[in-house]
């Protein structure tokens, strides 16, 4: 996996600051095999930090041409604690292997007394976004 980072450089903005409030103040970039992912880090208006995920993958079009097939993410600082626990209960499942977990991991959030509540994966469809875009 290879790794970029930047932090963006106020000065690089061309005469545009104040204009677009929505320029990314980091990035990362990750390239994994066919995909590339780009964690943006972008501002409010209001000065209020919130990071963009996209996923980029080079595709062959009907005529042969490539293009890049983007699939993004916003997640704001209000949700990162729970997306964090999240994808690191999902990773840990993962890498433990699904036969060998102990303890389920609950559909709801218990721990907060939260009154949302998490929807039953049983509820959805299986879709494979590979076959999006076909006819």
């Amino acid at each position: 996996m290879e790794e970029e980072t930047g932090i963006k450089d106020e000065a690089k903005d061309n005469g545009s600051e104040g204009k677009n409030h929505k320029d990314e103040i980091f990035t990362r970039v990750v390239r994994a095999g066919k995909r590339t992912y780009f964690f943006d880090v972008k501002a409010t208006r209001n000065e209020d930090y919130y990071l963009t995920i996209t996923e980029s993958k080079k595709r062959v079009g009907k005529e042969g041409k490539f293009f890049y097939e983007k699939h993004k993410i916003f997640l704001y600082k209000e949700d990162f604690d729970k997306f964090t626990e999240g994808l690191k209960d999902a990773v840990t499942y993962i890498n433990d292997g699904r036969d060998e977990l102990q303890d389920p991991i609950p559909l709801t959030d218990s721990k907060k007394g939260d009154e949302e509540q998490t929807p039953n994966t049983e509820e959805f469809t299986d879709v494979d976004f590979d076959d999006l875009g076909k006819k």
